[in-house]
């Protein structure tokens, strides 16, 4: 049974293609998306990012409710991210479900914060 306290980790590394599908998907053609900057980087989407944490809500069968998103510093293409989130709070109110606060923070692999937010929300517990 998931508890306050735990923490669960995720990571990738975002590729060329990664991005190009996002894109496909998300319809974000923002040119800092399409076209590299005077360094020959080129920036993902921040929802790309926020994939990192969602997927690690997907594993416990979390249902959010509210999600909020801080986005500290830009991703790009080559950048591996780690999602650290941390389950806050836990309480059951109903025989089937538990509510959950949880935090996280993706930090680059300068270990650098690129985005932090919480998320609060259900899992079904049969």
């Amino acid at each position: 049974m998931i508890q306050a306290g735990q923490e669960f980790r995720w990571q990738r590394s975002f590729t060329d293609q990664d991005l190009e599908q996002f894109t496909q998907l998300s319809g974000d053609r923002g040119m800092h998306h399409i076209v590299p900057d005077e360094l020959g980087k080129t920036m993902i989407q921040g929802l790309l990012t926020a994939t990192l944490p969602t997927k690690i809500g997907g594993d416990l069968n979390y249902v959010a409710r509210e999600m909020v998103f801080d986005f500290h510093r830009p991703v790009y293409v080559g950048d591996t991210v780690t999602a650290v989130v941390t389950v806050k709070k836990v309480e059951r109110k109903k025989a089937d479900r538990l509510h959950v606060e949880i935090l996280w923070e993706c930090m680059n692999q300068d270990g650098r914060v690129v985005l932090s937010g919480s998320s609060h929300g259900v899992i079904f517990d049969p």
